[in-house]
C-alpha cells in the first residue's frame, strides 16, 4: 500500500517545505524593510514578497487535495512528476514576483496549467474508477483496445 502513495507523499513533503521557505521569505524582507507585525503594506519589494507568499499559500490546499487524487486514482508516477512541476513552477513565481509584479505572469500561467493536468487526470481517474465499480467498464482497456494499444502486463491502470 505505501508504495503506491511515496512519491506523491514526497511530493507533499517538498511543498510544504516550499511554503515553509516562503514564510521565512516574508520573514526577511520584514527585517529587511522594517514592517512590523501585523502590518501587510510597506515598500513594494516587501508587498510583492509578502503577496507572492500570500498567492502561493492560497493554492496549496488545491494543489495538495488534486496531487492526492490524481495520484490515488489515476498514477501515482504522472501525478508526482507533475507535482515536481508545479512546485517548480510556484518557486519561480515567488522569486518573479519579489523581483516585479510582472515577472509572476510566466510562472503563474505554467503552474496554472499544471493544476489543469492534474484536475484532468483526478476526473479521469475517477471517472475510470466509477466505470469499473459500478458499470463493470474497463474504460482503459476499451480505449487500449479501440487505439490497438498493447495490454498493460500486469493489469494495473495507467
Amino acid at each position: 500500500m505505501l508504495d503506491q502513495i511515496v512519491f506523491i507523499a514526497g511530493v507533499t513533503v517538498l511543498g510544504v517545505l516550499e511554503q515553509a521557505y516562503f514564510s521565512l521569505q516574508v520573514i526577511y524582507a520584514r527585517r529587511k524593510f522594517s514592517v512590523s507585525p501585523p502590518s501587510t503594506s510597506g515598500p513594494p519589494g516587501f508587498e510583492r514578497v509578502y503577496r507572492a507568499q500570500a498567492n502561493c499559500s492560497e493554492y496549496f490546499p488545491l494543489f495538495i487535495t488534486i496531487l492526492w487524487v490524481s495520484g490515488v486514482f489515476f498514477s501515482q508516477g504522472l501525478s508526482s512528476i507533475c507535482g515536481l512541476l508545479y512546485i517548480y513552477g510556484r518557486y519561480l513565481y515567488f522569486k518573479g514576483y519579489a523581483k516585479s509584479a510582472h515577472g509572476r505572469l510566466a510562472p503563474l500561467y505554467f503552474s496554472a496549467k499544471v493544476l489543469w493536468v492534474l484536475i484532468g487526470f483526478s476526473a479521469l481517474g475517477i471517472l475510470g474508477f466509477l466505470c469499473r465499480s459500478y458499470l463493470g467498464l474497463d474504460v482503459v482497456q476499451l480505449a487500449s483496445a479501440a487505439l490497438g494499444l498493447p495490454e498493460d502486463g500486469d493489469g494495473e491502470e495507467l
